[in-house]
């Protein structure tokens, strides 16, 4: 069993701006002036709001992107306002995000701190949770409930099909937070790698999100279902089999590693309700049986390791 690190003492300032109340309540009788002055109050994510995430040309006027983000607030008002329901109060979130900010500065000591989360509201079809320089900003439109009406529009479902939408629940934004926190700490750099050894960096992901969230559930941190979790514990010799039968394991082929550790709505040899991704559970398992050999790893440590030598060392064979 592995202990949880004690981290009330570690002190981590943290609050939370909620940018798409500010948006929704201005006054639009004065709409430029009013707009320019939300812009002012939040000074590098407004612009990148602006044009980024609402997609605005920069060579628009004042006047013109005033009307179009207008236009904006009207059409996505009854997000916004399922979103109040939701996140009428964001405290529990805060204190998830910081005590898991905690077990990052415990584990890694040097990196940045954030002290804002900045909520928005953005296009359905657009960006989600996002890592600025000074700021952890989490896209509410993402995590209204699996069964909000609207994910299941064709818009949305061209961009975020059910097996991802399924997960746009509150729960949620901890664990994409600190995904967005691990590949800032540790871009991914996994091209022209065997499959093997790309299983195993998205194994060490999943096992350090497990040390910065442990009270949150497994299924979670890897985006299946509780049952597909289940399901595949139960066959995990399977799994295995699946890999070392078909001489995948050293595969470079690009088609086919997609196949096992991308986003997907099954793995076609495990038939229907099995998650994809399974390359991805697979990796997290090596991680986990080579920790369990080297306790005295840190995180950093780990991270750091080799994926072919965590291979080697972890002799893993369900």
């Amino acid at each position: 069993m592995i202990n949880t690190p004690d981290v009330s003492g570690i002190k981590v300032e943290l609050s939370s701006r909620r940018f798409e109340q500010d948006l929704f309540k201005l006054d639009t009788a004065n709409f430029t002036a009013n707009f320019d002055q939300l812009l002012a109050k939040y000074p590098s994510f407004g612009e990148n709001y602006l044009s980024a995430i609402l997609n605005a040309d920069p060579k628009w006027s004042a006047d013109s992107a005033a009307d179009y983000v207008t236009g904006f607030i009207t059409a996505y008002k009854p997000v916004y306002d399922s979103a109040q329901k939701v996140f009428k109060d964001f405290d529990k979130y805060e204190k998830e995000i910081k005590q898991a900010l905690q077990f990052v500065k415990h584990y890694f000591p040097a990196y940045k701190d954030r002290k804002q989360i900045i909520t928005y509201i953005g296009p359905l079809d657009g960006y989600g949770d996002i890592l600025s320089d000074d700021a952890i900003i989490i896209g509410l439109q993402h995590h209204l409930g699996k069964s909000f009406s609207l994910y299941r529009s064709a818009l949305v479902q061209e961009t975020y099909p059910e097996y991802i939408s399924n997960r746009f629940e509150p729960d949620y934004i901890p664990v994409n937070c600190m995904q967005n926190i691990m590949n800032d700490l540790y871009p991914e750099k996994i091209d022209d790698k065997p499959l093997v050894q790309q299983m195993v960096e998205k194994g060490k992901r999943l096992y350090a999100l497990s040390r910065l969230l442990p009270k949150t559930e497994e299924y979670k941190l890897i985006g299946y279902t509780k049952e597909q979790l289940k399901a595949v514990y139960e066959h995990e010799a399977a799994v295995w089999d699946l890999f070392v039968q078909n001489n995948f394991l050293q595969t470079l082929d690009n088609n086919l590693i997609k196949n096992y550790i991308g986003e997907g709505p099954k793995t076609q040899e495990l038939g229907e309700g099995s998650p994809g991704n399974i390359g991805s559970f697979a990796g997290w398992q090596i991680v986990k049986k080579f920790m369990g050999k080297n306790p005295e790893y840190g995180l950093q440590k780990l991270m750091e390791t080799d994926a072919e030598l965590i291979f080697q060392q972890a002799k893993y064979k369900p």
